[in-house]
């Protein structure tokens, strides 16, 4: 497919890995992301999955990170203004040549809004039944993404946290299942959902502190995960509730879904849906049940947590049995292991050596 971003004609021709006897290399993040949707299909199910795609603009031209100056006023904002038209005014040039590239490459990109830090921004896709689709769409998306803040004179980066006064980069997923017939089944024709919605939350739940690896990768994710910040840490789930870290959304109940909230903007798509789908699927699988749904805020009352630290979760995440039900041994070992040089390598660099590498490749 075409790269809008460059200046010359070029394409990109994505691949996954197979072994020379025609079969997947395990340690492949969207072969183990197939898997998952291959045992779906052998219960006669198939999930629907949408993703959203926090992000900040960014001038990084300076010693200090800063919002880029509007292409339409050539003046720098003082403030962030969350759902705000006129922020996203100020971009207008970028936001069209943006949704152009996007159509060029077949991203389905939905709706834009602007988002509670300064030049932060979200962008929804499209929902889909398939779930590789999805995972591919995002991973292009934030190539995209970044490719063509660049070509516009600033960066986009999808860094847990570039700031510390701002909220930082969450990567939103909204998740359904059909059966053959393509009928919701996570629809009771209630607010409350089917029993099935409640075990897809008991399976997301209990697999929620082992899997948090998947939803903070580096560094730099576990800055974002703190209370009152617009990330959960706490492990819980509620309806209409942003504070809990799977929250059932109002409205028609025809499309009854789960939003999981946890993962930041820097992680690897596939792996993140497979850890997601994953766990939901052995709710279902095991018929298991969740705890009561909470109400009020999640940050203030006593709640099991996320891993609070990137050693524990590369460590919890290695020894998981919930993982080993859901990825093979050698993407964990591949995977644990590549933590473990990131870690080492990250404890010998400052802050801004850190956000330098963060801000571009994540």
């Amino acid at each position: 497919m075409p790269m809008p971003w460059l200046e010359s004609a070029s394409a990109i021709l994505p691949i996954w890995m197979f072994r020379e006897n025609g079969t997947p290399y395990e340690g492949d993040p969207r072969h183990a992301l197939s898997r998952i949707v291959k045992r779906y299909k052998e219960l006669g199910l198939t999930p629907v999955c949408a993703v959203e795609l926090e992000f900040f603009l960014i001038d990084d031209s300076g010693k200090t990170l800063q919002v880029p100056t509007s292409p339409r006023s050539g003046k720098r904002r003082k403030a962030a203004e969350i759902m705000s038209i006129r922020a996203l005014d100020a971009f207008d040039t970028f936001f069209t040549d943006l949704y152009d590239a996007c159509e060029a490459m077949d991203i389905p990109a939905d709706t834009a809004i602007s988002e509670s830090g300064l030049g932060q921004f979200e962008i929804n896709l499209m929902h889909t039944d398939d779930a590789l689709r999805a995972a591919d769409d995002a991973w292009l998306f934030k190539m995209l993404l970044k490719g063509m803040a660049r070509h516009h004179g600033f960066a986009a980066s999808f860094m847990a946290k570039p700031y510390p006064e701002y909220s930082g980069n969450g990567l939103h997923t909204h998740f359904s299942v059909i059966d053959k017939d393509g009928v919701n089944v996570f629809d009771n024709g209630g607010p409350e959902g089917s029993e099935l919605l409640k075990n897809a939350v008991a399976g997301c739940l209990a697999a929620m502190r082992d899997s948090t690896l998947l939803f903070a990768p580096h560094s730099n994710s576990y800055e974002r995960l703190i209370p009152e910040a617009h990330a959960p840490t706490a492990i819980c789930w509620a309806y209409e509730n942003r504070t809990s870290a799977l929250r059932i959304p109002s409205g028609s109940h025809k499309a009854r879904r789960i939003e999981h909230r946890v993962a930041g903007g820097d992680v690897n798509p596939y792996l993140m849906l497979a850890g997601i789908l994953g766990a939901a699927l052995i709710g279902i699988e095991e018929k298991m049940t969740p705890p009561a749904p909470i109400t009020g805020n999640a940050y203030s009352l006593e709640l099991p947590q996320l891993c609070d630290t990137w050693q524990e979760a590369i460590d919890t995440f290695e020894t998981s049995e919930f993982i080993a039900k859901i990825f093979p041994k050698e993407l964990i070992r591949n995977f644990v292991m590549t933590k473990r040089q990131e870690l080492r390598y990250m404890e010998d660099l400052t802050p801004e050596e850190k956000t330098e590498i963060y801000l571009d490749t994540v």
